[in-house]
């Protein structure tokens, strides 16, 4: 994409121009960053886990540590019943976090400022919360949700219910958009902001130093952000009205 810092992917697309090669780089650019990423946690954390030792070490006390966090984090917000959402809602944030933060490293991008991946992630967490709430509550129980648990009175106007019903089904679509447009439009804005400040040279280096460190800190605050919004739409699904 035009103002964006060159990376590995882009340089080998110009160097085999007008070749399939080139096609497919640019074509799956930001898949192939995603994958990268993907390949740099499974090893990172095969590495933490592959001697598991009654005394961690370092790398295995940092991975149980953040695996408690974020099972606190969940569970603080949901309650008991969200320790079976640990896995997904742990392996989310630090994948969006890698993403993310990749863009700060030489000749890799942030696949996130991509709206392709972000709605990707948004529609993981979009249809697993359908499956989540319909196995939590039945079919059934999923309807009359959507129906905004009409009794009495309400539920013989029909119209209430029904009105109820098209608020639900465009507030579960709005989610998806919502969720995955903030987060790219932030990592986005960062990534074009580091490539202007990368065109001012040296002069530029101490700006580019503390942006950074900006960087770092907003990639963080997103990957939190998606996170708990994520956690919340899971509260909100599988909490009854009664509770």
């Amino acid at each position: 994409m035009q103002g964006e810092l060159p990376n590995i992917v882009t340089i080998l697309a110009e160097k085999t121009h007008g070749t399939p090669i080139s096609a497919f780089l640019h074509t799956w650019e930001n898949l192939i960053f995603s994958l990268i990423i993907i390949s740099a946690i499974s090893i990172i954390v095969f590495l933490a886990s592959v001697k598991v030792r009654a005394v961690p070490g370092r790398a295995q006390a940092v991975c149980e540590l953040y695996v408690g966090g974020i099972d606190d984090f969940v569970c603080g917000i949901i309650g008991p019943a969200g320790r079976k959402f640990v896995p997904f809602i742990g392996t989310l944030f630090i994948y969006i976090l890698f993403m993310n933060l990749s863009g700060l490293v030489p000749f890799m991008k942030s696949s996130t400022s991509s709206w392709s991946t972000t709605m990707a992630l948004a529609l993981c967490v979009f249809f697993y919360l359908q499956y989540a709430s319909i196995r939590e509550h039945g079919i059934i129980g999923y309807v009359d949700h959507l129906l905004g648990r009409p009794r009495g009175i309400i539920a013989a106007t029909v119209f209430v219910p029904i009105m109820m019903l098209v608020l639900h089904i465009v507030s579960e679509l709005v989610r998806p958009i919502s969720l995955s447009l903030r987060l790219r439009s932030n990592i986005w804005g960062d990534d074009m902001l580091m490539a202007v400040l990368a065109g001012f040279g040296i002069k530029g280096v101490p700006i580019l130093f503390f942006n950074s460190l900006i960087v770092v800190l907003a990639s963080i605050v997103q990957a939190v952000v998606f996170s708990l919004l994520a956690t919340i739409y899971f509260a909100l699904a599988l909490t009854n009205e009664e509770e």
